[in-house]
């Protein structure tokens, strides 16, 4: 049975998920904030050569904390960082968070794209204004939120094209739900060579991102390895996402989902997890489903992962929109 989108295709068709987006149209940065309702189990899995994190040890199968309550994926490079620090300000203000003794400490792993040479003033003065974004998305979280050009897609560039903020959803044949978020960045292409077809096109459900399967026959330059800059094309990339489901899993599953969400990458990005990409997933389960997989769903479930996730990986892309002093152009402007 083909798989079908939520009602929204967002992440937020996993219930107990909400999403804020901030942006400083200056700098072409932003932050986006994952909110969690209820504390829920969360893992995470780097196979880029070069990322940026916060607090992600602590998701490790092996480490104490079981649930988080917000994540952040953030432009900024290591700068971006900051936003963790805002979300946590504005977590805290509302008691939320790991109680030890009569404390709250919010948990809020984070990871960052480089976005800082993409046509943006970056003269902000002494210090960057993540912090205030992140403090700033976490008002405007909502179970409706804009793509694009928008929150930690801001600023995000791939090989040719402005990148973006992509979301899926994906309801499985037992019911359960998958979301998926994403911020590209990407060193490589999206699409096939010079084209306007997507890699991920196999996966589309309907017209999401422009219905226009892939290319046949495929270019000649299908397989060229094309990166984003001719020149210093290191340290200004990274593709960052959120796979979710509302199932409940252990954080060894999430761990093995989170994996899985990367195969999304693999289809919809070539290259992708290059040594100057610092690609990243997390992985959410909400539990909100009530119930736990049987083997042969999770690995429904871990296949759902991957398409998911490579549909949000251009409906990132296909919603850009263009912006003064922009360094490349959008899908749409494509011929």
């Amino acid at each position: 049975m083909p798989l079908k989108t939520g009602p929204r295709n967002l992440i937020t068709d996993v219930a107990g998920l909400s999403i804020g987006n901030a942006a400083d149209a200056t700098i072409k940065s932003g932050t986006t904030v994952i909110l969690c309702d209820e504390p829920a189990t969360a893992a995470v899995q780097v196979l880029g050569g070069a990322p940026g994190t916060r607090e992600t040890d602590l998701l490790e199968p092996h480490n104490t904390v079981e649930t988080i309550n917000a994540l952040v994926l953030s432009g900024g490079s290591a700068f971006g960082l900051d936003a963790a620090s805002g979300v946590q300000a504005a977590l805290r203000e509302k008691r939320i968070g790991f109680k030890v003794g009569a404390q709250r400490i919010p948990i809020v792993p984070a990871a960052i794209l480089f976005d800082l040479i993409n046509g943006g003033d970056k003269d902000w003065g002494l210090y960057p204004p993540y912090r205030e974004l992140g403090y700033e998305a976490v008002q405007t979280a909502s179970r409706d939120f804009a793509l694009g050009s928008a929150g930690a897609g801001t600023g995000a560039l791939v090989t040719g094209l402005k990148g973006g903020l992509g979301s899926a959803s994906s309801i499985l044949p037992s019911g359960a739900t998958m979301g998926a978020l994403v911020a590209v960045n990407a060193l490589g292409s999206v699409t096939v060579g010079r084209s306007r077809h997507f890699w991920a096109a196999p996966f589309e459900i309907g017209n999401e991102f422009g219905g226009l399967g892939l290319p046949h026959p495929l270019p000649a330059d299908a397989a060229d390895i094309k990166t984003k800059f001719k020149e210093a094309a290191t340290d200004t990339n990274t593709t960052i996402g959120v796979i979710a489901t509302d199932l409940q899993l252990t954080k060894a599953q999430a761990k093995r989902l989170a994996i899985a969400a990367h195969d999304g990458f693999t289809r919809a990005i070539w290259p992708s997890h290059t040594p100057f990409d610092g690609d990243l997933v997390f992985a959410l389960a909400t539990g909100t489903a009530g119930r736990a997989p049987d083997i042969g769903e999770f690995i429904e479930l871990c296949a759902a992962a991957a398409s998911t996730m490579a549909r949000a990986v251009a409906r990132g892309v296909f919603a850009a929109t263009a912006a003064p002093n922009d360094l490349f152009p959008v899908w749409n402007a494509r011929p």
